[in-house]
């Protein structure tokens, strides 16, 4: 054999065990990563992660992709900066990761809009929807949450539902022709939002059955429905072929799982053999500070997510 044969075959054979271990811990890593999947799309929320991950929002979406998430929703995503916006969207399109909702307009949180009737401010909530279509292309999202703003006082309820319907089915008719769902989610009154129009969800589904449009939606946001009515399953099964997203939090305190009362390893289970395949938005705090009390928000729904 010629002597550059000999030490060309005698370097491969002597760098084998370190393909074969690099290969290895590649396969382990790769099945690592799978296992850390969940079985619902758990969305977290920028700055629940901050400490172990710091403050830049790109490596925060690393950081929750790195532990398993496959999804990110963002209430404030609107007043982020253009720039900023391409730079999440491109950083969640290499990572594969969905976008959830981003609230689509002005909020009266203290004052009627939508239940008013008011032509004006129908408009203005028209506009601000149609504003957040080209938000909703920009980082690749498909929802949107509204929230129908403060009861009306002046007017009986039904008459209320029936302006709060108009307005919506205009908001559907621009967003029907991009594919686009606006989600609305009924408050709770007693701990958060007193005095918001939509409170429950058989008031959000008859709603949505009235506007009659694949672009509204009912938002099951868990927290706020045990608060309100509670009975979770039967009104989730009640109201299923409206709701097209759901937000959680545990109460009371509105933090992870497993700090509550809500058995949401039932929830989680009952949600997932129904084939919900859409997004679960973690809308809520963590009950302890620093790394630790992220670290222990990830174990919470390892721990609901068993099933």
């Amino acid at each position: 054999m010629k002597r550059r044969s000999f030490i060309k075959k005698s370097a491969v054979l002597a760098s084998a065990p370190f393909i074969t271990s690099g290969l290895f811990a590649r396969s382990k890593s790769e099945k690592s990563m799978r296992a850390k999947l969940f079985n619902l799309n758990y969305a977290p929320h920028f700055g629940m992660f901050k400490h172990n991950a710091g403050e830049d929002l790109l490596d925060q979406l690393q950081f929750m992709y790195d532990h398993g998430f496959r999804s990110m929703e963002d209430n404030g995503m609107k007043g982020r900066s253009v720039d900023m916006q391409k730079k999440i969207a491109k950083k969640m399109a290499r990572l594969d990761m969905d976008m959830g909702v981003f609230v689509a307009h002005k909020i009266y949180w203290r004052e009627p809009n939508l239940t008013s009737g008011d032509k004006a401010l129908q408009d203005e909530f028209v506009a601000n929807v149609k504003d957040s279509v080209e938000v909703a292309k920009r980082v690749n999202a498909t929802w949107m949450t509204v929230v129908p703003g403060y009861v009306d006082l002046r007017k009986e309820e039904a008459y209320q539902t029936a302006n709060v319907v108009e307005a919506l089915r205009r908001a559907s008719k621009v967003l029907e022709p991009h594919g686009l769902v606006m989600v609305l989610e009924p408050l709770n009154w007693w701990a958060n939002h007193a005095g918001q129009f939509l409170r429950e969800i058989p008031q959000a589904y008859e709603i949505c059955r009235a506007v009659d449009s694949p672009s509204c939606k009912i938002l099951f946001d868990i927290y706020h429905q045990q608060i309100s009515e509670g009975n979770l399953i039967p009104n989730i099964d009640k109201a299923w072929k409206e709701i097209a997203y759901f937000q959680i939090g545990d109460n009371p305190g509105r933090k992870e799982p497993t700090t509550g009362e809500i058995n949401y390893l039932n929830v989680f289970k009952h949600v997932h053999e129904k084939g919900f395949k859409g997004i679960m938005g973690m809308e809520h705090g963590n009950s302890k500070p620093g790394k630790s009390g992220e670290m222990a928000v990830i174990d919470a729904y390892r721990t609901v997510d068993n099933f």
